[in-house]
């Protein structure tokens, strides 16, 4: 079975609306079974939508179009696929009762625009709205299937939810079987060259590459009338990324690096601190995002000067007069100073340029030290992050947490991403 995506609106198009709704949908549709061959943007021009309508109806199986159905001048999809399936509008007793319901709880006036949200496409069975006013619209001809729905996100899912989802799972006759395994700390190309061979394996099954600045994730995908042997080539290759892969792998589907820290904290009892230079916090508000975090974090400190690093942390002023504040020595100098100050077991820290100014030939924008400190010893590690400011702090945090995953899982602290000859110390 395979589905067009159609978005209606000028605010889309023009870039004052990111399309999440189409990324949403697909993932969905893709979960079931159902493949998603397109997706495209339209304008609120009523010609345009219907020939979009049009065009994705004599190619697809399942036509899905969000925006347009709101009570405003601009919003025309009711009028173009009421014309398109040549239908009438009817007034439904169900939807106006669910508006009023919804104002009632909301304590507003109800307008006669919004008795005209209750007037539904007589051809198509109503999709009722449980957040908003607007209804979407089911219609099936031929064993082809188009669902019209509202382009507010949470609308839509709870329609994609309630009545898409169900209604086409039950008519899809292949089983589709689909892991996410989530890398960190390894280029896109250094990843693929660790797999070679992997294409040997994929004649009836899919390895998707995704590279962003937290990492590779790998989309795994195998589809068969066989709902055991879609599993089985699933799972072969899934067991074949691990085995060449393992260290770089954090975790599976929707998992997060900061939760996988987390876990991996709680499971040895430790407790950690954490001193941010160039971050400004970021690595503390990762880790604190993750439910029950307070078991294992003590503390985070943002130390952006030269003297709060040495009133915070305590290092010595010669120290950073010498080396400066962005050097190994220093990033060393802050994970021990969190650790001893806070009392914990393990601590990180990080320093860096940020950019866009401030660097120096030696010391160019993007330069990072970040180090991690415990009980054992620790190391402070190199990394040049390019001069983006906020990338750069993005993907410092994201070295940061993986370098304390490499700590408590006893792997080798070094990354491709990092340069070579880090600092590295142990405790007398």
């Amino acid at each position: 079975m395979t589905a067009e995506i159609i978005s209606i609106g000028d605010e889309i198009l023009i870039g004052q609306v990111v399309n999440t709704n189409a990324a949403y949908i697909g993932e969905k549709l893709s979960a079931i079974g159902v493949r998603v061959r397109r997706c495209s943007v339209v304008g609120d021009d009523p010609g345009d939508i219907l020939d979009a309508f049009r065009d994705a109806w004599q190619r697809s199986d399942v036509v899905l179009v969000t925006g347009g159905l709101g009570p405003t001048h601009d919003d025309v999809t009711r009028a173009v696929v009421t014309q398109f399936f040549d239908t009438s509008l009817v007034f439904s007793p169900v939807v106006f009762e669910d508006i009023t319901a919804m104002f009632a709880r909301l304590g507003r006036k109800l307008g006669e625009q919004h008795r005209d949200q209750a007037m539904v496409p007589a051809a198509a069975a109503v999709m009722r709205n449980g957040h908003g006013t607007a209804p979407g619209s089911h219609f099936t001809r031929g064993g082809k299937h188009f669902f019209v729905m509202p382009g507010v996100p949470f609308e839509m899912k709870g329609m994609m939810e309630n009545d898409v989802l169900p209604a086409l799972a039950q008519r899809v006759d292949e089983t589709r079987v689909a892991y996410t395994i989530l890398t960190t700390g390894i280029p896109e190309s250094t990843l693929a060259a660790l797999l070679a061979g992997v294409k040997t394996m994929l004649d009836r099954s899919a390895l998707a590459y995704l590279p962003s600045p937290q990492g590779v994730r790998l989309r795994i995908t195998s589809i068969d009338a066989d709902a055991a042997e879609a599993r089985r080539r699933a799972d072969e290759l899934r067991t074949f990324i691990e085995q060449r892969a393992s260290e770089y792998i954090f975790g599976m589907e929707a998992d997060t690096l900061e939760a996988a820290v987390g876990r991996l904290l709680r499971e040895r009892g430790m407790t950690l601190a954490v001193a941010e230079s160039c971050t400004g916090g970021r690595v503390g508000d990762r880790l604190t995002n993750v439910p029950g975090s307070s078991e294992y974090f003590d503390r985070g400190s943002v130390v952006y000067s030269n003297d709060s690093k040495t009133a915070m942390l305590g290092v010595d002023p010669a120290l950073l007069e010498r080396h400066g504040a962005v050097s190994a020595e220093t990033a060393r100098a802050m994970a021990a100073g969190a650790r001893r100050g806070a009392g914990v077991d393990i601590a990180l820290a990080t320093t860096g340029i940020a950019g866009p100014g401030g660097g120096t030939p030696e010391k160019p924008v993007g330069l990072v030290w970040i180090a991690v400190a415990d009980a054992r010893g620790g190391a402070a590690l190199r990394f040049q992050f390019g001069n983006d400011r906020l990338r750069t702090k993005e993907r410092t945090a994201q070295a940061a947490l993986d370098l304390l995953r490499r700590r408590l899982s006893g792997l080798p602290l070094h990354s491709p991403l990092a340069h070579p000859d880090p600092l590295t110390w142990t405790e007398e």
